[in-house]
């Protein structure tokens, strides 16, 4: 069984992660969508159980995907779930240089390899950190968010 994983905070969960979701499906049996759940670099994060729900509805009708937490490295979610792929998303070349050695230490360290999917043109500027700052100054950013229509 082919099994990938995609990883991130997800906080929130964007158009453009959906997308990569449903772009890498036909790749794999199985991908797990890893939500971190302790991330130092962004304490303020929604709890992850109201992130995991969110998104465990968006794909209720999908049997190959599954949503899960995840605690430290994504190779050590990866080789816990039975991965052999890291699915990313890229949006531009400072997405690319950290993916990059990421990707490197992935494969060295864990055996992982890293595949890189680049964002549709017209999401490019979608960030789950622009739609808090957004949301923070009360914008309505609902149409960056993915419905339940697919």
């Amino acid at each position: 069984m082919k099994t990938g994983i995609f990883v991130g905070t997800f906080d929130p969960f964007t158009i453009g992660h959906d997308s990569i979701v449903r772009r890498a499906l036909p790749l794999f049996d199985r991908l797990v969508i890893g939500v971190v759940g302790d991330n130092v670099n962004k304490p303020n994060m929604r709890p992850v159980e109201e992130r995991i729900k969110s998104i465990t509805e968006l794909y209720q009708d999908q049997p190959a995907i599954e949503v899960k937490p995840y605690f430290g490295l994504a190779m050590d979610f990866a080789r816990s779930e039975g991965a052999q792929f890291i699915v990313k998303g890229v949006r531009s070349v400072t997405d690319f240089e950290y993916e990059q050695w990421q990707a490197d230490f992935n494969r060295r360290l864990g055996g992982i390899e890293t595949i890189l999917l680049y964002t549709e043109p017209e999401l490019a500027s979608v960030s789950s950190s622009a739609l808090r700052e957004l949301s923070h100054f009360g914008v309505d950013v609902s149409e960056f968010l993915p419905h339940k229509s697919h």
